[in-house]
């Protein structure tokens, strides 16, 4: 039976990831189930840096002091700054620069943005083309729309900015500080300081309905 796999080059590879594994584990790395996490060449990293099992870094990625990466996660050509937390299950595209303490949970995707100390987008979000102010929290299911088709659009963030859950940031936007969206809100247009932004259809209640029978 014929097999287009090049087993020389997967020798190679495999032999080229365990130099990389062996190095960080030397420099103090904690690498859990290192067999399982993929690094590149120029991946630097600071002190006391955990990574968790089937983590892939690509190239142009740094690491800072006392960060966490959780398995399942993807990264390139990212900054991450000292006690960042990535992941379970995190996209971190080029371009990604997460400032100290900041983090980015489960099922996140970031592209071409900043993220500064302190804030949080916790899951199942997209943030791309945007920088987000210190403190700030990034509600569940929020995302950044940042393309319209033709070029991409910027959306900035101020500092101790609540968006609630399910947003839809239509940019180029701007938030300022101490602002809060609404969940489930479609944001178009710049939102003052210190405002709650809204903007949803009215519910619609009846009373007794039936459902159609087929």
């Amino acid at each position: 039976m014929k097999t287009n796999v090049n087993f020389k080059k997967v020798i190679k590879l495999r032999s080229e990831q365990d130099k990389l594994r062996i190095r960080a584990l030397n420099k103090g790395v904690g690498l859990i189930a290192p067999e399982t996490i993929f690094l590149s060449k120029d991946t630097t990293f600071g002190k006391n840096v955990k990574i968790e099992p089937y983590v892939v870094i690509g190239p142009k990625v740094k690491i800072g002091n006392n960060v966490i990466i959780k398995s399942f996660s993807h990264l390139e050509g990212a900054k991450l700054e000292k006690n960042v937390i990535i992941g379970p299950y995190a996209r971190i595209r080029p371009g990604s620069h997460f400032l100290a303490g900041s983090k980015a949970g489960n099922f996140v995707e970031t592209k071409n943005s900043k993220i500064k100390s302190k804030s949080k987008i916790n899951h199942l979000s997209y943030i791309g083309d945007t920088e987000v102010g210190e403190n700030s929290n990034i509600g569940a299911g929020t995302i950044t729309c940042n393309y319209d088709g033709v070029k991409k659009n910027k959306t900035k963030i101020a500092k101790n900015v609540f968006v609630g859950s399910n947003t839809s940031l239509v940019a180029p936007l701007k938030i300022e500080e101490n602002s809060v969206v609404g969940a489930g809100s479609v944001i178009t247009k710049n939102i003052k300081k210190n405002s709650l932004a809204l903007s949803r259809s009215p519910q619609i209640s009846k009373k007794n309905y039936k459902r159609k029978k087929k």
